[in-house]
């Protein structure tokens, strides 16, 4: 038995609201910051990565409310956050935390970026929250309790035609890796219905769990990319895997819907 089998509903319950709670301020925390803001300000970006990897002080800003809020509440957890939060813990729990997932649409106020916060025990995710801010949307999951979006259940499409598949896919901050990635999706576009890119991968993983996109496709994330939204899909019934159809994991994630997802796999066996 896994350990997170020990695991009661109550407690996964208990640990998606207090993710819920916790994305949804700081959440609005940054959609406020982004509202007192001119369109054309910077924001008090800086780069990470590469000049196309920004970090601006609301991003910085909504971590530290998550961070302090588990402080009090959950104080023997680790914390893994992509701005730097870093908290070794000792109760077998961590939170996996990225603040604005999508920091490119929130520095150019586009609406698809959102705050995504999983819940692992023993590197299992057993609890997610992904709000999206500028929609006040709020996808949850529990492990073993099904997903939802304001409350009400969710589930993928129902599409079984992989030509009529709607594709969400991303693009790494490498230069290289984006001209691989996007050079395979070139050669698989005329396979399916589009292509469309969001800008956040806890985004597109929603979409796919609430059947506005048929598939999500994407390499090279991290692990707070998709640790929330991954269990969102999966917990609403869509299949999540690698490209080749194993466990899904930061370097290859696909979640689709359950009547074409052999067919995207055998697809992507041309990428």
């Amino acid at each position: 038995m896994h350990p997170a089998d020990s695991l009661v509903a109550d407690d996964r319950c208990a640990l998606r609201d207090l993710a819920a709670t916790l994305a949804v301020d700081a959440g609005r925390v940054a959609l406020a910051g982004r509202r007192s803001e001119p369109p054309a300000s910077d924001l008090g970006s800086d780069t990470k990565s590469s000049l196309t990897d920004i970090v601006t002080r609301f991003d910085r800003a909504a971590e530290a409310t998550i961070v302090a809020a588990l402080e009090r509440a959950r104080p023997d957890d680790a914390i893994v956050g992509e701005e730097g939060a870093d908290r070794a813990g000792t109760s077998g729990y961590a939170w996996v935390i990225d603040p604005i997932d999508g920091t490119t649409n929130f520095v150019y106020d586009l609406p698809t970026w959102c705050c995504s916060i999983a819940v692992t025990h023993d590197g299992r995710t057993v609890a997610g929250a992904v709000y999206v801010p500028a929609l006040d949307e709020l996808f949850v999951a529990a492990e073993g309790h099904g997903a939802t979006m304001n409350g009400q259940p969710i589930s993928p499409s129902t599409e079984t035609v992989l030509g009529r598949a709607l594709v969400a896919t991303g693009f790494s901050y490498d230069a290289d890796r984006r001209r691989e990635h996007a050079a395979g999706i070139a050669r698989i576009i005329g396979d399916v219905r589009d292509i469309r890119r969001m800008g956040s991968a806890a985004v597109d993983l929603c979409f796919v769990a609430a059947g506005r996109v048929d598939v999500y496709l994407e390499r090279n994330l991290n692990p707070w990319d998709m640790a929330a939204g991954e269990l969102i899909a999966r917990e609403a019934g869509a299949i999540t895997s690698d490209f080749s159809g194993g466990p899904t994991h930061p370097g290859e994630t696909l979640a689709s819907a359950p009547g074409i997802h052999a067919a995207v796999v055998e697809l992507l066996a041309r990428l």
